[in-house]
């Protein structure tokens, strides 16, 4: 029963990183408004004509739907597995309450994706729309891990021990929280029209302080805050010596590849989903190594 569970989670958190990549293309695309200001329905309708912009925005609800889907049984299953008899002489575990913690933020993801649409996409409801959907992957990953599976009233069952190798540290806690900064501060960057600010890698228009306007001084931050964190997982892996850290370190040397790039090439759309795609695997790297 706790396999199917996890295997549920897992599945759920596929499609919510899924999910993340068709909203970074929906905004690529400028297809953001592709179903109007009509939520839930699409122009007004369940079935709309799908234009490319319309088709974009209207897979990306469908894909939201069915996160939905798998996060409400994902609850439902975790709640009946915490409330059901005990087996009798069988070893019991039941899940943590990761999922009904992803259930809430999953209530507060579609509200912010109404309110998102409603206000004509606004950047500070997309940047709260985006860091909610980081958060929700998340605690989905955390659900997914057998470690998030706690005892039940079974005899004999106890708690793997916990030795010094297996926890996270204060570094890798520092890289989580460096990672959600910087994801933030890279939706902040594209939503306001910044990713263009600075040109040329990895100074910013040829400064290490640029003197220019606000949008420059978004992007630089975005940067710094980029490279600090490529520090710091690299410090961590090193210092640690952790599969899963040194994992995370390789993602963040092809995420910064990957911002190089889109960069001196002028920001093509390939290039910026990439960057997006990377960026919440690294997230989810982070998530993954910590526990």
């Amino acid at each position: 029963m706790t396999r199917r569970f996890t295997r549920l989670a897992r599945t759920a958190a596929i499609f919510t990183y899924l999910l993340i990549i068709l909203g970074a293309i929906v905004r690529i695309t400028g297809s953001g408004l592709g179903c109007g200001e009509h939520w839930p329905l699409c122009n007004g309708k369940l079935l709309p004509p799908l234009d490319l912009p319309t088709m974009i925005e209207y897979g990306h609800r469908l894909a939201a739907a069915a996160v939905s889907g798998l996060v409400t049984a994902l609850a439902v299953y975790g709640w009946w597995l915490r409330h059901r008899p005990p087996p009798p002489s069988t070893a019991l575990h039941r899940p943590g309450v990761a999922a009904y913690v992803a259930l809430m933020l999953l209530v507060l993801q579609v509200g912010l994706g109404a309110v998102t649409v409603k206000l004509s996409l606004p950047p500070w409801t997309v940047i709260l729309h985006l860091g909610t959907a980081m958060l929700l992957l998340a605690t989905l990953l955390v659900a997914a891990r057998p470690a998030n599976l706690t005892p039940g009233a079974s005899p004999g069952i106890t708690e793997p021990p916990i030795t010094p190798g297996s926890r996270p540290g204060l570094v890798g806690i520092v890289a989580v929280v460096l990672g959600f900064a910087t994801v933030l501060l890279g939706a902040l960057t594209a939503n306001l029209g910044a990713a263009s600010a600075c040109v040329g890698f990895p100074l910013c228009n040829g400064q290490v302080i640029p003197a220019g306007n606000e949008l420059q001084v978004v992007h630089w931050v975005h940067r710094l805050l980029a490279y600090t964190l490529f520090g710091c997982v690299l410090w961590w892996a090193v210092s640690t010596k952790r599969r899963g850290a040194w994992y995370v370190a390789g993602l963040v040397t092809l995420q910064v590849a990957v911002a190089a790039g889109m960069v001196l090439l002028a920001l093509p759309p390939p290039l910026q989903a990439a960057h997006v795609a990377v960026g919440t695997a690294v997230w989810a790297g982070l998530v993954l190594a910590v526990l």
